[in-house]
């Protein structure tokens, strides 16, 4: 196999690009990233047998952010200036990414769901916002449907509530992942940028077990859409890989889409849907249309005048 066809084999069975984003942005002529701040905290959280690593830049209401698939925080690296100036937002390097360990359990959405309330909680957070892409996108899910008292909006980027989420042809790729990957990935981007800061690189082979069992696991959580009592925002690439059934379906879920919103609004939901023009699943994460599409929604700007308050004004 292809190193092209390798790391569009791997992208696809993870959810995520981990490409490092600023190579990304280039070929795809997206800006360039602007310069970072620094962090003003970061450190280790143990949790559950994980230590977990974390960044703090910005200030603001607390966001939480959490990245894809064998990516890492830096993902995020080329939207966090947009998003730092908002929020003050606390970045996470979900287990076995990124700098954070890899335990001896099995990888469940569920479990890391509960990770994270204790790593907010740790971090001294009574309530934060939380936005989380692909595999970190169900890990936000799970974190707000069992602890929503710690979440005030949530906000889940190309991610679904089940796994028929995916187009058919998608979930045999995403079934292959497995240790016996690892040797052909060591030229990819995904591997380089893994060994970059992983604590103990030769942990790279379990965490694609790890992970292929995850993609491996039936799941549906229908029944638990309803525990997202926050407001709630869906955003999806018009190309991404998630159905766009499945996308109506959330959100008829959420209580959005169910009927006309009213000339004066009167009828609207409190929960959002975006599907952004021109994007992919595979763009999405350092897309600049990303922060400008979730900040009106998270910072309470974004709602328009009814078509009265028009005219009265």
């Amino acid at each position: 196999m292809s190193n092209r066809a390798l790391v569009r084999c791997v992208a696809v069975l993870i959810c995520a690009a981990a490409i490092p984003a600023s190579v990304s942005a280039r070929q795809t002529n997206e800006p360039a990233p602007q310069a970072q701040a620094k962090a003003t905290r970061s450190g280790h959280v143990p949790v559950n047998g994980v230590s977990y690593y974390y960044e703090v830049r910005g200030k603001g209401m607390p966001l939480l952010l959490l990245h894809g698939g064998l990516g890492h925080m830096g993902m995020f690296d080329p939207i966090m200036p947009a998003l730092s100036e908002h929020h003050e937002v606390i970045a996470i390097d979900l287990e076995g990414h990124g700098r954070s360990t890899l335990s001896k359990r099995d990888m469940d959405f569920r479990v890391w769901g509960d990770d994270m309330a204790a790593v907010v909680e740790q971090l001294g957070y009574r309530q934060i916002d939380v936005l989380g892409y692909s595999l970190g996108g169900g890990v936000a899910f799970r974190f707000a449907a069992q602890h929503p008292q710690l979440v005030r909006k949530l906000v889940i980027v190309s991610f679904g509530f089940a796994q028929q989420q995916f187009f058919p042809e998608m979930l045999p790729q995403q079934g292959a992942l497995s240790a016996a990957m690892a040797a052909q990935m060591q030229d990819t981007p995904m591997y380089k940028s893994y060994v970059a800061v992983a604590p103990d690189p030769r942990e790279f082979p379990r965490l694609l077990d790890g992970l292929g069992k995850l993609m491996r696991t039936p799941y549906n959580w229908s029944n638990d859409v309803p525990k997202l009592t926050m407001p709630v925002m869906l955003v999806y690439g018009d190309s991404d890989m998630i159905r766009p059934e499945h996308m109506i379906a959330f959100y008829r879920m959420l209580g959005g889409g169910l009927r006309d919103a009213g000339w004066q609004r009167e009828h609207m939901s409190r929960n959002r849907l975006a599907i952004l023009p021109d994007v992919t699943h595979y763009e999405m994460f350092f897309s600049p249309r990303l922060p400008q599409t979730v900040l009106p929604f998270l910072d309470g700007t974004g709602a328009a005048k009814s078509w009265s308050d028009n005219v009265g004004s």
